[in-house]
């Protein structure tokens, strides 16, 4: 059986190495994530074949331009097989209506989700940028913002979850990157969260990546994992 809220980021380039671990890992997560390093290296099709697995096709290509390209982008993103895409709520109002507009148009049942600040981000980080603040304050403001402008829901930090939850209420998708099972290294991101921490504050799908991908024993570790979600309060 599939774990529903356990999505596996497939971060390759190769081709065999895509389709290798959608096989290992697709028969028990419900989602599987296509992100900009395979989409780029193999175009739209690899979302069809990573599809085949029988798990539901997150592409995780954060699209962020004007209006007019991103709802063209998002109606490829839906035609190519793809459950859930995202964009960056960064992009304003009016992008994230023509997205939004864009997948309903598709009719495919394709989850539209915005991204509001990457995990890579922190105050420290925002310093540098003309978006200088406190994260959980922008990251508010994103979240309200994608939720009137009618997507199903963000991709936010574990740590941003109280305030997501808080403002869009228990409704409102959140997908959570910077998962790491305790004892594993944070690597690049900064703002991270054990499996049950971040299901205790609201998450409604975990991504993770290296952790699984990258692990000495790849099966065992998806299967502690899972054991971890399931025990999750």
């Amino acid at each position: 059986m599939r774990e529903e809220r356990l999505c596996v980021a497939l971060d390759f380039g190769s081709r065999d190495e895509i389709l290798a671990a959608a096989r290992r890992f697709g028969a028990r997560a419900g989602w599987l994530k296509v992100g900009l390093e395979a989409f780029v290296a193999q175009g739209p099709s690899i979302v069809s074949e990573v599809s085949a697995t029988g798990a539901r096709v997150f592409l995780d290509l954060k699209l962020h331009d004007i209006p007019t390209t991103v709802a063209r982008a998002a109606a490829a993103a839906c035609r190519s097989g793809a459950a859930m895409v995202n964009v960056h709520a960064l992009g304003g109002r009016d992008m994230l209506l023509a997205a939004r507009d864009a997948v309903k148009a598709a009719d495919a049942g394709v989850k539209l989700v915005a991204v509001t600040l990457l995990t890579s981000l922190d105050a420290r980080a925002l310093s540098d940028l003309p978006v200088a603040g406190y994260p959980e304050g922008i990251v508010r403001r994103l979240a309200s913002l994608a939720q009137e402008c009618g997507a199903d829901g963000v991709v936010c930090s574990a740590h941003d979850l109280p305030i997501v939850r808080g403002s869009c209420g228990p409704g409102f998708l959140t997908v959570v990157p910077g998962i790491r099972p305790a004892g594993c290294d944070a690597l690049d991101q900064r703002r991270t969260a054990t499996p049950a921490g971040a299901l205790a504050a609201g998450a409604g799908v975990l991504v993770v990546g290296r952790p699984l991908t990258g692990a000495a024993d790849p099966d065992a570790a998806l299967e502690a994992l899972i054991a971890e979600i399931q025990s999750a309060p």
